[in-house]
Formats: C-alpha cells, structure tokens, sequence
C-alpha cells in the first residue's frame, strides 16, 4: 500500500510542478490540472491515513502525515487565491511545493 501511495502522490506532484510553472511565469493556473492535482493530493493522503491507522508503527509514517496534512492546507488557501481568478504568492507556492517534497521523501525513506 505505501508503494501505491507513494505512486498517486508522485503523479500529484508532476501537477504540481505544472502548476508552479505557471504561477512562477505570472500566468493563471488551469482549472483542470488544479482540480487533478487536489484530487490526486486528496487520495494520497487517504491512503496514507489508512496506513496510519493500520498501525505500522513507524514514527515516520506520521511524520509524513503531518507534513502532508499542513501542505494541504496550504493548497486549499491556495485554491481559494486561484477561486478569485488571482495569481498565487510565491512564498506561498514554495512553503506548500516544500512541505509536501518533505513529506512525500519522508515517506520514501520508508521503502530503504
């Protein structure tokens, strides 16, 4: 299930570069990458509860929960920028890419 995991939110993150190349280059993001993203996002991150729950035991498994429940919020603030047709802060961008680049190595230091 972690491989499978770690796969989904792998195909998030493509998205989310995507998006953060647009935002970077001063452009509005499409809607339809966005929602993939979130989605993709959302799924990960059920499935990395379901792990949790399952009790692996491992202190980095819900440290990556952590991690990847604050990026989320992050990305809901940003979706909600994205909802008034604006371009996103930066800052904002890179604190939501950085907290889910943690999370998402956390969980692969998992695997080795």
């Amino acid at each position: 299930m972690l491989t499978y995991t770690l796969i989904v939110l792998a195909i998030a993150a493509v998205g989310g570069v995507v998006l953060a190349m647009k935002i970077f280059s001063g452009q509005l993001a499409p809607w339809s990458i966005s929602l993939v993203h979130a989605l993709l996002g959302a799924t990960g991150l059920v499935m990395l509860i379901m792990l949790v729950l399952e009790g692996s035991g491992d202190a980095r498994l819900t440290a990556a929960l952590g991690l990847l429940v604050v990026a989320a919020l992050g990305g809901f603030y940003l979706a909600s920028i994205h909802m008034k047709n604006n371009v996103a802060p930066r800052n904002i961008v890179i604190l939501h890419a950085g907290l889910a680049v943690a999370g998402f190595l956390t969980l692969l230091s998992l695997l080795f």
